[in-house]
């Protein structure tokens, strides 16, 4: 689905079913280098069990339109229009790593214009602050085929992800870095990966932003993650008003290392 936003269009994945503007929506938004499809067995499910979902590429990846964002603040801007031009009524918000920090923004941002609009917000893999390190994000531009690597190494527990993420047999490694490889050349005028990165080492307003979320708040870590570990989260944690903690046995890339276990949060958090 594209949807044309003032200053240029979004790609969003529907999960293969039409936006319906009676039902609730589900926003989907990835981290640093991923795209929509990280979310592939989260936003099928709910497509079929009664929400929209907008799985979005950020701007400037990919199938999106538009200026990659130089902070967490530009982007929770771009979900704000995207909800606004929608015509959007009920939401959750759904984050992962630098997309958890998003949603975070953009939950805040948006109770202040439109109190209840965002009736939950999801953070997956998340920390604050969420620092990178100087090295990785010199790397970033000046061996970014060596970053991946090193991201890849330090984001996945197991190298096989369960059959129902993307399929039996899946080199969960391999294809991750394939995946990074593939939404870095999708810009070829603005390096993605140092500027993701970098947003998310710059980012300061969460102890601003949290205080104003009043709707409920889900926190989903992993066990094994070694970029973003579980106690990194807790300062976030401890400044939310409504927050519910699941951890599970997986590293950075929750989605696809425990995609069951990452949809019955989901689940059990939207639907109780």
């Amino acid at each position: 689905m594209i949807v044309s936003l003032p200053t240029h269009t979004l790609y969003a994945y529907t999960g293969g079913k039409p936006f319906n503007p009676a039902q609730p929506t589900a926003v989907f938004i990835h981290g640093v280098l991923n795209d929509h499809s990280v979310w592939i067995l989260q936003t099928r499910y709910m497509a079929h069990h009664g929400w929209n979902v907008l799985a979005i590429d950020l701007p400037g990846h990919c199938k999106s339109e538009g200026t990659p964002p130089q902070s967490v603040e530009e982007a929770a801007d771009t979900v704000i229009a995207l909800l606004d031009a929608l015509k959007i009524e009920k939401a959750a918000l759904i984050g992962h790593s630098f997309g958890s920090l998003i949603a975070l923004e953009a939950t805040a941002r948006d109770a202040v214009a439109h109190p209840g609009r965002v009736g939950n917000l999801v953070m997956v893999g998340t920390a604050y602050p969420m620092r990178v390190s100087p090295a990785l994000l010199d790397l970033s531009v000046s061996a970014p085929f060596k970053a991946i690597d090193m991201v890849n190494s330090f984001s996945h527990s197991t190298l096989a992800p369960p059959p129902s993420a993307l399929g039996p047999g899946t080199w969960l490694y391999g294809g991750s870095k394939a995946l990074m490889r593939r939404v870095l050349a999708s810009n070829t005028q603005v390096n993605v990966f140092h500027t993701g990165f970098k947003a998310c080492d710059d980012y300061r307003g969460a102890e601003a932003a949290m205080p104003r979320v009043t709707c409920p708040a889900l926190f989903v870590l992993g066990s094994a993650d070694q970029m973003t570990p579980p106690k990194a989260a807790q300062s976030l944690i401890d400044l939310c008003a409504q927050p519910k903690v699941v951890q599970l046995p997986a590293g950075h890339s929750l989605m696809t290392e425990a995609p069951e276990g990452v949809l019955q949060a989901l689940k059990d958090f939207l639907n109780p």
